[in-house]
């Protein structure tokens, strides 16, 4: 599939909400436009319908950074006695909570500070995190179609499940791959491609949709298209310039292009 270059001069028309724009080298992009926002995707020449969908969760699926920074500054002011900012914190991602933990405590006490970490994670879970408006109409409206389901994670899976399950996704997916299932973390495509051998697919079967630079990379380097997401995503900028095949402000936009795709 070929990769949209985002970094273009836009003209835009538009009919009935939608319209077709063009970027600087002349390719074409389909415009969805709801009352705050336009979301583009490339246009190629046939309907694109992936047989798989691979979802990361935090910032795409759900809002739960606010709880996740909660979580490392709880057992961060009780054994060091600071704080981190949000920026702090997301440097320390690409391995699960394990792994930052590591970093910010070093391994004296290691299983007694994530048993912490995890119990004010579980414990504030039900005010500080929600799913995201609009997912679940897309997760049932792909089921419905018959499309597999998958999530590939840098969370860890203790974090991952008491999410998914505490907002009742986790049976709505074929797969879940955390970043305690494989070796090679985000931005490395290892979990990718577990999902792809699971269903036995090739990339271009299969969507990725994701809101970080990191699922970005992932997703072509296993030759995967991505549909980057930014209502939440915290580097929307480096995002788009990354090249995604596929932008989305919305899930209501996502959802209308997934029922022009598979209908």
């Amino acid at each position: 599939m070929r990769r949209s270059k985002w970094a273009c001069v836009m003209h835009k028309r538009y009919h009935n909400g939608q319209g077709i724009a063009r970027n600087a080298h002349g390719g074409a992009f389909f415009g969805i436009r709801s009352e705050f926002s336009v979301s583009y995707f490339a246009m190629d020449d046939k309907v694109f319908k992936p047989a798989c969908v691979i979802f990361d969760i935090d910032g795409t699926l759900t809002e739960t950074n606010e709880l996740i920074f909660a979580s490392f500054n709880h057992v961060a002011e009780k054994h060091l006695g600071r704080r981190f900012s949000p920026p702090e914190i997301i440097a320390l991602f690409g391995p699960p909570e394990e792994g930052a933990v590591l970093k910010m405590f070093g391994p004296d006490n290691l299983d007694a500070i994530m048993g912490e970490l995890l119990e004010y994670y579980a414990d504030h879970h039900a005010s500080m995190a929600s799913m995201h408006e609009g997912i679940d109409g897309i997760l049932r409206y792909l089921k419905s179609r018959g499309v597999k389901l998958a999530v590939f994670t840098g969370k860890g899976r203790r974090t991952a499940m008491i999410t998914l399950e505490a907002l009742q996704l986790a049976q709505l997916f074929d797969l879940i791959v955390s970043g305690n299932d494989v070796v090679h973390h985000k931005p490395h495509p290892e979990g990718i491609f577990r999902v792809l051998d699971t269903f036995g697919l090739k990339p271009d079967q299969a969507l990725m949709v994701g809101d970080s630079l990191s699922d970005v990379h992932a997703s072509h380097a296993a030759g995967v298209p991505i549909a980057s997401v930014l209502w939440d995503s915290y580097d929307p900028v480096r995002v788009r310039s990354a090249g995604p095949e596929y932008v989305f402000e919305t899930a209501r936009d996502m959802l209308v292009w997934f029922k022009a795709n598979l209908n």
